[in-house]
């Protein structure tokens, strides 16, 4: 297990935030109302993520499901009267919102169908194989992985299981949701590819969707968040955000954030304050009372429904820089965004880019969907 390292300077506490709070929404009541409709819409939703399936159609280079061995770890059930206990669990602890990953959940739709009936807010993690239906599954958000973008997705995800390489991953993919509004292009950056970076953000542009940044990193490797040059990537990263803003929908803030792993406050990336692990998992005792935030009940469960995994990925902190988890950090960590009307304003842009990734939050609040309509 990583050991809890603490952080510095301190951070404000509970009282002083709130009173610092006060203080700077009086001079700008409108932020006042944008901060309204963000929390409300963090009250409504209580995560917990599953891994649905251990099966996969395909085998990523770097994938952390199966360089960790996820696959083996618990046996896999397809047993539909204990998966909907299982749902029936989560919605008695209050539970709103499941992300289900796999394996690839769109081989189980049937899986799939018990979160949709009982939970208003479900994300379905998919390679972008298999298209996801409209019919009952027409309100779930639909995060689809894309690796480096151009040739160098296929040459990262374009392996079947047996081992055989094959082309039009990504094309495939955008020939399934083509101005489906579910869906978010998740986009993992590889300094080796950012060449391909805006012709692919082009691509997803002109499909008519919208795309977030992730951090490629090669797990199972001896240096899996390796960058030669690190400004380098994420001038570019930025770059493509200015001339694309209402297609890349995560903030810039975030995104030096996930390419760095550093804060304005010296905050550095890992688990020490990443939020998104298992709160009762026994292996997180000590990083609980280091003080640093939490998801409050976030819990991930394996594929047989009732074994508590580490964390929402691979649980080898060393090697991760999930943008999920950076995005999680940064909202937890408002209080360290009270310097100054700026700075707020900075968070609160983050915190409405971060629910405008999933199309069940644009569907709850307007002002977090797009703000330019689909290409024709």
């Amino acid at each position: 297990m990583p050991t809890p390292i603490a952080i510095n300077p301190r951070p404000l506490s509970r009282r002083e935030a709130k009173t610092r709070l006060a203080s700077l929404l009086a001079d700008r009541p409108d932020l006042a109302a944008r901060l309204q409709v963000v929390r409300d819409m963090g009250r409504r939703v209580s995560a917990t993520e599953v891994h649905l399936t251990t099966t996969c159609n395909i085998r990523c280079k770097g994938c952390w499901y199966f360089e960790g061995g996820f696959d083996a770890a618990v046996p896999e059930t397809s047993d539909p009267a204990l998966i909907s206990r299982f749902v029936d669990s989560l919605v008695a602890k209050g539970v709103t919102q499941a992300t289900l990953i796999g394996g690839e959940p769109t081989l189980v739709l049937p899986r799939v169908v018990p979160f949709v009936e009982r939970l208003p807010y479900v994300t379905i993690s998919t390679n972008g194989i298999r298209p996801l239906p409209m019919v009952g599954f027409a309100h779930v958000a639909v995060a689809i992985s894309l690796f480096g973008g151009g040739p160098l997705d296929d040459a990262l995800r374009g392996y079947r299981v047996n081992g055989s390489s094959f082309s039009g991953l990504f094309e495939t993919a955008l020939g399934h949701y083509r101005n489906d509004p579910r869906v978010i292009f998740v986009y993992a950056l590889s300094e080796e590819g950012l060449q391909y970076v805006e012709p692919t953000v082009r691509a997803i542009q002109d499909n008519g969707n919208q795309v977030t940044f992730n951090f490629y990193s090669a797990h199972g490797s001896d240096q899996a968040l390796r960058i030669e040059n690190e400004q380098r990537t994420l001038a570019e990263a930025l770059r493509v955000k200015q001339a694309y803003p209402e297609t890349v929908v995560c903030h810039p803030y975030f995104i030096e954030a996930l390419i760095t792993g550093r804060t304005h406050w010296d905050g550095q990336f890992g688990y020490d304050v990443c939020p998104s692990i298992s709160v009762d998992h026994p292996d997180h005792a000590e990083r609980l009372r280091n003080g640093n935030p939490v998801l409050d009940g976030f819990s991930v469960y394996g594929a047989d429904y009732q074994t508590l995994q580490f964390c929402c990925t691979s649980g080898n902190c060393a090697d991760c820089r999930d943008s999920q988890g950076v995005y999680s950090w940064l909202l937890v960590s408002m209080n360290r965004f009270l310097d100054d009307t700026g700075r707020l304003e900075t968070w609160l842009e983050l915190a409405e880019s971060y629910w405008r990734q999933w199309y069940w939050a644009q569907r709850h609040a307007p002002n977090f969907a797009r703000q330019a309509p689909l290409a024709a």
